[in-house]
């Protein structure tokens, strides 16, 4: 049965944000963040990569310092006041060691103790097309177990940190396949959509990927070639909205954002059966 999530106040609770690119938190769940927010959760987001090629006309400094930027103001006008950076080149997280990136997850986890992580759903694969995400994907997945052991990773202790078990594991993806619990983003579908449009870099770049698969399947569209130096919202802004209307539709709501939600590892019927709330 999908749950549509009614947020608690955070009351000190934070949520852990795995991301690959700067325009990630947006695109993917950019009312939900809006919604944490709002409820007064601690919300940290980590950008994995430096998207350093993601522009169109650019130099790669250029591209660096320009989605850096944009990347801070996306996140501004969702309301999120912590980053952190991890600096990986773009687009080569699958020639990277997973066991290097899985630690420096598991250090983020010791460290900011969170109550709730989010990321890529490692099970959507057949829907997922980019080595960054499916790399954060198993990474983070196994950071969550891995955190909690006190025998990985000795050298976090010696700096004061200590093994974290998170109690939620938030999954999004292009597609979610299994879905558990819907937010209803009604609310905050304008400043996802202001947030999305702050990446102005990555935009362009997509809009000439577009053109360029059109044209080798015999396409033009117009509305394309307006936006080379035009308003970008006359494209993101319905197509941001059309397709959480379409989300929302299956669910009952008028906008929304879906995940696979897993709590207590997976274990909440124990949970409910021989817990106590302290």
């Amino acid at each position: 049965m999908t749950n549509i999530v009614e947020f608690e106040p955070g009351a000190g609770r934070g949520v852990l944000i795995i991301t690959a690119h700067a325009d990630d938190a947006a695109l993917f769940l950019g009312g939900t963040i809006a919604r944490w927010v709002d409820a007064d959760w601690r919300v940290i987001v980590v950008r994995v990569t430096d998207d350093r090629w993601d522009s169109y006309q650019m130099n790669e400094a250029e591209t660096t310092i320009a989605n850096k930027h944009q990347f801070d103001a996306a996140l501004a006008a969702l309301g999120v006041a912590e980053v952190v950076e991890l600096d990986y080149p773009t687009d080569t997280l699958g020639d990277a060691s997973e066991v290097d990136l899985r630690e420096r997850i598991i250090k983020l986890i010791r460290t900011h103790r969170p109550y709730a992580l989010a990321t890529f759903d490692p099970y959507a694969m057949y829907h997922e097309d980019n080595q960054d995400h499916l790399m954060i994907a198993a990474a983070t997945d196994e950071a969550f177990w891995t955190a909690q052991f006190d025998k990985h990773h000795p050298e976090h202790f010696a700096e004061g940190l200590g093994p974290h078990g998170v109690f939620e594991r938030w999954y999004f993806g292009r597609r979610v396949t299994d879905v558990t619990d819907v937010v209803d983003i009604s609310s905050t579908i304008d400043r996802k959509i202001s947030a999305a449009l702050c990446h102005d870099a990555m935009l362009r770049n997509l809009v000439q990927q577009l053109k360029l698969q059109a044209r080798t399947g015999g396409w033009r569209i117009p509305l394309l070639d307006d936006l080379r130096n035009g308003d970008l919202s006359v494209l993101i802004d319905p197509m941001l909205r059309q397709q959480a209307s379409s989300v929302g539709h299956r669910y009952g709501v008028a906008m929304a954002e879906e995940f696979r939600v897993v709590r207590f590892g997976g274990l909440s019927a124990l949970l409910e059966t021989l817990g106590e709330r302290i």
